[in-house]
């Protein structure tokens, strides 16, 4: 068992917001009794049926829950948004139990404009593995190569492995983003997935993509939130003093794997070779990566940044404090 060092709320409601395959269930059931636990997992068909027909069935069965339920737990809330009615209503009951409610994307419960609870839950993200939670099972060339999700980085026979990468591409990433999304136009996001990939940590030309994807402007801005509101990356601003002038300078985005990196740009077979450029690129992806997903599990008000100077000197990270 790996000990994860995001630190659950013992008592309040909480979002946990993380992708695909994180461990998010595993380490629910490891932090919450399942003889002290009600359980609803959206992924199952079943499941899923019956609450999206009937959301009032959640009520009702949270309501006759033995007095020894404490926690109740929804996995992938984001399929049926209107449960969280359910939960606003039954947090304002007496002596509610505590809920768990888990998600691989946001952007379906704020495009169809969800009750978020108005502040009675906390919100949390979780990702793959970090180096600290590894210990002596971290490897720095396996990290780069394939990545740290829980199922890939654990996987001793390395094929298999890679084969895991790439089925989380082609299914989840292509598949369900369509769907979450509600993009109409596949072939032209896919297009756009892999040049992102190509420009993980580089500053981004959204023209340039949209000429190459056949696409406007607009829509390549559409596509990076996608990917953003579905937690498969973020964006790096320029450091700039004025907040304004850095919304308007070339950002950086970083996908949230090294490995989902690999396998969008099909080099899972080629070794990274050290003092090479590949090696670089993904040796400063795995660190910044380490650093943003310390600074959300130590909840640390630090904004990062990076700063390029006319004649393309580059500082790849800038971490500023809350005193500046």
């Amino acid at each position: 068992m790996i000990n994860r060092i995001i630190k659950l709320p013992s008592q309040n409601s909480f979002f946990l917001f993380g992708p695909r395959q994180t461990g998010k269930s595993t380490l629910l059931r490891q932090m919450f009794p399942i003889e002290q636990t009600l359980y609803y997992d959206l992924l199952k068909t079943e499941e899923y049926f019956r609450l999206s027909v009937h959301p009032e069935q959640f009520r009702d069965e949270v309501l006759s829950r033995h007095p020894s339920i404490r926690y109740v737990i929804i996995d992938e809330v984001q399929r049926i948004p209107l449960l969280l009615n359910e939960v606003h209503w039954l947090m304002e009951q007496a002596k509610p139990p505590q809920f768990i409610l888990t998600g691989s994307s946001a952007r379906k419960i704020k495009r169809g404009q969800a009750n978020l609870l108005g502040g009675r839950a906390l919100t949390l993200q979780f990702f793959p593995l970090l180096r600290a939670e590894l210990g002596e099972r971290f490897s720095l060339y396996k990290a780069l190569e394939i990545g740290t999700l829980p199922k890939v980085y654990l996987e001793k026979n390395r094929q298999l492995a890679c084969d895991l990468l790439q089925s989380y591409v082609e299914t989840y990433l292509k598949e369900e983003i369509q769907l979450e999304s509600q993009i109409r136009n596949l072939n032209p996001f896919l297009q756009f997935l892999t040049l992102a990939a190509y420009d993980n940590g580089n500053a981004i030309s959204f023209t340039n993509i949209a000429r190459e994807t056949g696409v406007s402007y607009q829509t390549v801005k559409s596509y990076y939130q996608i990917l953003e509101d579905t937690l498969l990356g973020f964006f790096l601003l320029p450091y700039r003093k004025s907040l304004r002038k850095r919304l308007s300078q070339h950002p950086k985005f970083y996908f949230f794997d090294n490995g989902i990196v690999r396998a969008l740009t099909k080099t899972l077979t080629v070794p990274l070779e050290p003092k090479t450029d590949l090696f670089g690129r993904a040796f400063e992806h795995f660190i910044i990566l380490e650093i943003m997903r310390t600074i959300q599990y130590e909840k640390l008000d630090y904004r990062m940044s990076y700063y390029r100077t006319e004649h393309g000197a580059e500082v790849d990270l800038i971490l500023e404090t809350p005193r500046g």
